[in-house]
């Protein structure tokens, strides 16, 4: 299985989530440079964390239009994954990709920190290593991480069991329904703020989000 984690001017987290899938899962891993467009021997495309194009403009805005982002386009209207981490999310929705956006904190500071969450359905190639309701910790570390969408666009969320975590007690930046991650209605596609690459090595004492890799992993693996 083979991964491939975008690069953008201004990414952060690439090398982040090139090691939990290249050194922990040693799956074969490509850093794609947000100029290039063919991805066609990548099997699972990650948009990582960071600060794409310097987020100058909306966070994603700029990073939507990149040459990368069309082959991603296509590769998930082709019902291959596509992940999407932090800025990853914000440029899956700026893309439509996902719905809503995600806009600035609540109480306009940046988040660092380790939150809990609830695992919404574990139904998905992502979530299947975890069970449904499950409360797991994952670090977060945003400015505009407050998901928002309008009414219809929520009930439609909730409506197709599109929610895939919640924010679990105190909704750390305001997001509307505490929703940290969303999919698509196919779930190939799924944008979250937290980083579950940050939590998937032992040595930092977290490894929740290591099963959100090898759900997916496993998942891909079964069916080949």
């Amino acid at each position: 299985m083979k991964f491939g984690v975008v690069v953008f001017p201004g990414s952060n987290c690439d090398r982040d989530v090139a090691y939990v899938t290249r050194d922990i899962l040693s799956q074969p891993t490509r850093m794609v440079w947000h100029q290039d467009t063919d991805i066609s021997d990548v099997d699972v495309v990650i948009l990582p964390g960071g600060f794409s194009y310097g987020d100058y403009l909306r966070c994603g805005a700029i990073a939507r239009f990149s040459p990368i982002m069309s082959s991603v386009i296509e590769h998930a209207q082709k019902g291959k994954f596509v992940l999407g981490i932090c800025n990853g999310f914000q440029v899956l929705t700026e893309s439509g990709l996902l719905p809503g956006a995600l806009i600035r904190n609540r109480d306009l500071h940046f988040i660092c920190d380790r939150i809990p969450l609830k695992v919404e359905r574990n139904d998905l190639p992502w979530t299947q290593g975890y069970q449904s309701c499950q409360q797991i910790t994952l670090p977060v570390a945003h400015g505009e991480g407050k998901f928002y969408a309008d009414e219809k666009t929520l009930r439609e969320l909730e409506d197709n069991n599109q929610v895939v975590f919640r924010y679990e007690g105190e909704n750390p930046n305001g997001s509307l329904r505490d929703i940290a991650g969303i999919c698509n209605r196919d779930g190939n596609v799924l944008g979250m703020m937290p980083h579950p690459e940050r939590a998937s090595d032992a040595m930092l004492g977290n490894t929740d989000g290591l099963k959100l890799f090898q759900g997916l992993l496993e998942k891909v693996l079964t069916t080949v």
